[in-house]
């Protein structure tokens, strides 16, 4: 760095101007993740490590995306991933939360209990033959509430937070849902311009003039999406 900037003072503003840009570009990836995932269902919280009978690194990271590409056009599976090194071994692993629908799940999850080394304790996974059998071990852990959901999605921003890992993002998940809003609706512009509103918490959906419905999950899944 010295040799490419000599001047102290330059070093240093081009230092800080980097760690800013670090800093905006994870937490725009925090938002995006956030809002990508607040539009869909998401049914489990699935980790996947190779046996190196089976795989080597460079398999094992080529053939998992391949795999997951194909359940996403086949059979309707979504995922927002993440590859990480397991902490005492460095051993890479692939974490992500899915969406996997009641007719497209593969193989059978079968339930396992071993001694986690790290955590020095007993663990229940909840393996999925399918993968087990290609890959080595791995865990379904089913995500049945809003809080395990949360959860998991604050793993994955951590992660990014710590590594600067790219997020990856299995089949076409939108960033916002479409709506007209009615006046009443709007509780105040903000923003340059005013191009920003905040909006009552139950407004009311529209598409085209027609009514949908107040917002809710269930009224959201029938509007229009977009990025």
């Amino acid at each position: 760095m010295e040799k490419a900037i000599p001047d102290k003072k330059q070093r240093r503003e081009y230092i800080e101007l980097n760690n800013e840009r670090k800093k905006t570009n994870a937490i725009r990836r925090k938002v995006r993740l956030s809002k990508k995932a607040n539009l869909q269902e998401w049914s489990y919280f699935c980790t996947f490590t190779f046996s190196d009978e089976l795989h080597t690194e460079e398999t094992f990271r080529t053939s998992l995306r391949n795999t997951l590409k194909h359940f996403v056009s086949r059979k309707g599976w979504k995922h927002i991933g993440v590859w990480e090194r397991g902490g005492e071994t460095g051993r890479l692993h692939f974490h992500g939360i899915f969406y996997i629908p009641p007719d497209g799940m593969v193989g059978e999850i079968v339930e396992t209990k071993d001694y986690n080394t790290n955590e020095h304790k007993m663990k229940t996974a909840h393996q999925n033959t399918y993968f087990l059998e290609r890959y080595g071990r791995n865990d379904f852990e089913p995500l049945g509430t809003a809080d395990e959901v949360r959860r998991s999605l604050g793993y994955l921003m951590k992660y990014i937070e710590k590594s600067g890992e790219r997020l990856i993002y299995g089949s076409d998940l939108p960033t916002y849902f479409v709506s007209d809003v009615a006046d009443e609706d709007v509780i105040c512009p903000y923003g340059i311009d005013d191009r920003k509103a905040v909006l009552a918490d139950d407004f009311t959906c529209m598409v085209d003039g027609e009514i949908i419905g107040k917002v809710s999950k269930e009224v959201i899944a029938k509007m229009p999406k977009a990025n």
